[in-house]
């Protein structure tokens, strides 16, 4: 067989967060403990997330939330590594039990209110030390409006959005555009 050179290869996954926020630090120890400790492929998975970046920790709203949690019990905690945001299109939010490194104020109100309650990853931790009887969470990563951009606008068959000053008549509706002009794409 071919003799493989193992002397470069390197683990590129995130092993700790960039942060420098003490309070995210000790998150990522406690459950390094219990991901070491417990035979429990949630805390493994918390512990990877929570190492993650930003963009890879995308917001969730409470609506996507109370879709996820319809029709399950009340014992189930749904737990999210980022952040949970208000939805002002929701009318009435049902009695959610919710995890997550971060919760704004309208959301945190709402599910108060509701009857629900808002948990951090540290209570999670001594309540549920497996994870068992929760859903983890995560939001939409594409949802993100530079995901529009990506990609060579004006290419046939290209949906990409371009960066333009304004969506006019005197923006990008020339050559390319139009038959009149040259070519349309």
């Amino acid at each position: 067989g071919i003799d493989l050179k193992h002397k470069h290869l390197k683990n590129k996954n995130r092993w700790e967060p960039k942060t420098q926020d003490v309070y995210h630090r000790m998150l990522v120890k406690l459950y390094r403990f219990l991901a070491r400790r417990t035979n429990s492929h949630f805390n493994e998975t918390v512990l990877k997330r929570l190492c993650m970046s930003n963009i890879n920790r995308p917001p969730i709203s409470v609506s996507r939330i109370s879709v996820q949690m319809r029709g399950k019990n009340e014992d189930q905690i749904a737990v999210v590594v980022g952040s949970v945001l208000n939805d002002p299109r929701l009318l009435d939010v049902p009695a959610l039990k919710v995890c997550a490194l971060h919760v704004s104020e309208s959301a945190r109100s709402r599910i108060v209110n509701a009857g629900g309650e808002v948990l951090t990853f540290d209570e999670l931790a001594r309540r549920r030390p497996t994870g068992a009887n929760t859903i983890l969470l995560r939001g939409k990563k594409n949802a993100r409006e530079v995901v529009k951009h990506f990609g060579a606008p004006g290419i046939p068959g290209s949906h990409a959005k371009p960066y333009i000053r304004s969506k006019g008549r005197k923006f990008e509706r020339a050559r390319g555009r139009r038959a009149s002009r040259g070519f349309k794409v």
